[in-house]
C-alpha cells in the first residue's frame, strides 16, 4: 500500500512539509509507504474550463498537476497539506487540487483522503473547510484524527514544538493505516466499492 502526500506549499520542506512528514512517519510505522510530493514554488493557476484533459488524460497545461499524475495512479490514499495564505488554503494548492480533480479524478474515486494545514496563528479551520471539497465531491472516505489536522509555528522548528500538533498528525498516520487495511481485508472478501447513481442534474433557474 501507498500514500501520497502533497506539500501544496511553496516552501518545500517548511511547516507543512513538517506536518505531512508526522503522517508519513506514522503511515510506515503502520506498513504504509508513502511519497511526498512538493508542487513547487512557482505559481499555480486554476481550471479554466478548456476541456482539454478529458481528450489529453491529462492537464494540458502541464507543470506539476501533470508530473504527479503517475503518483496518484498508483497511490491507494491522498494526503493534500496546505499552509493558510489571508485565512484559508494557499492559492497554489486550491488551484492545483481544482485542475487535479478535473484532470484525474477517476483515479481519486473512493481512494481515502485527508487534508491537514499549518498556520502561524488563525485560518486553519477555513482552510480545511476549502481543501475538504475536492475530495467530498469524488467519493473518497476524509480520514479524521483527534483534533483538526492543523499545526502551527512560524518555521518546522516552531512546528516540532506544536506537540498536540504533530500528535493529531501521527493518529491521523494511524487512523489512515487502519482504514487501507480494512479496505484491503473487504476486497479480500469480495467487496468492492458501490457504483453511485448518474444522471441528475438539478437547474436552480426555472
Amino acid at each position: 500500500m501507498n500514500v501520497l502526500l502533497i506539500n501544496g506549499s511553496p516552501h518545500k520542506q517548511g511547516c507543512t512539509y513538517t506536518a505531512l512528514s508526522e503522517v508519513a512517519a506514522a503511515l510506515n510505522e503502520c506498513g504504509v509507504e508513502t511519497t511526498i510530493f512538493h508542487i513547487g514554488a512557482a505559481p499555480v493557476g486554476g481550471c479554466v474550463g478548456c476541456g482539454g484533459c478529458a481528450k489529453a488524460g491529462q492537464c494540458v497545461f502541464g507543470g506539476p498537476v501533470a508530473e504527479v499524475l503517475p503518483l496518484v495512479q498508483k497511490a491507494d490514499a491522498v494526503v493534500f497539506g496546505a499552509p493558510v495564505h489571508y485565512a484559508t488554503a494557499a492559492g497554489s494548492m486550491l488551484g492545483f487540487m481544482h485542475r487535479l480533480a478535473y484532470s484525474a479524478g477517476r483515479y481519486l474515486h473512493h481512494k481515502p483522503a485527508a487534508v491537514v494545514t499549518s498556520a502561524r496563528r488563525a485560518g486553519t479551520t477555513d482552510a480545511l473547510n476549502a481543501m475538504e471539497k475536492v475530495p467530498q465531491f469524488l467519493e473518497m472516505p476524509l480520514v479524521s484524527s483527534t483534533y483538526w489536522p492543523m499545526v502551527h509555528g512560524s518555521d518546522a522548528g516552531q512546528v516540532r514544538l506544536d506537540e498536540e500538533g504533530c500528535q493529531t498528525m501521527r493518529n491521523l498516520g494511524r487512523n489512515m493505516a487502519w482504514l487501507l487495511h480494512c479496505i484491503e481485508a473487504g476486497r479480500a472478501a469480495g467487496i468492492e466499492p458501490p457504483t453511485a447513481e448518474t444522471g441528475k442534474r438539478t437547474n436552480f433557474i426555472r
